[in-house]
């Protein structure tokens, strides 16, 4: 599963953020935001690729509405990552980029569980292992 680590790097990125905002720690803190931001931005577009792979494979016309809207949440997601990891590579110093990774981290939130229903509740991306398995 792809989508775990751009998850957990944009999240962490946020809690890095927090924890330099508030001054539990060293400046470095703000670097970590940085490259986990970053890092975040260059695995989603990896997991993009077999999510955009699963979404031609979809037929059901309603679950592809589904997917399409997922991807479109997912993309709007990584471009506010984008921007703020721009903007901090820029060296802006303000509360943008604090609050872009807050309504990027939204965005996961709206997109991950429309994508989550997708997998876990219609099984798209899946292989039913009881089909493809062959009897001993």
């Amino acid at each position: 599963m792809l989508v775990a680590l751009p998850i957990g790097l944009w999240i962490f990125s946020l809690a890095a953020d927090v924890i330099y905002r508030m001054q539990w720690g060293p400046p470095v803190w703000n670097s970590v935001a940085y490259y986990s931001l970053a890092g975040g931005i260059v695995t989603a577009l990896i997991a993009a690729i077999p999510g955009f792979i699963d979404l031609f494979s979809i037929r059901d016309p309603k679950l592809k509405r589904s997917g399409i809207l997922h991807m479109s949440i997912m993309l709007v997601v990584v471009a506010v990552f984008l921007v703020d990891c721009l903007l901090r590579y820029r060296g802006v110093d303000s509360n943008l980029p604090f609050a872009l990774s807050i309504i990027g981290v939204a965005g996961i939130l709206v997109g991950g569980w429309i994508g989550a229903s997708l997998v876990h509740e219609h099984g798209v991306g899946v292989e039913d292992s009881a089909q493809t398995k062959k009897p001993i």
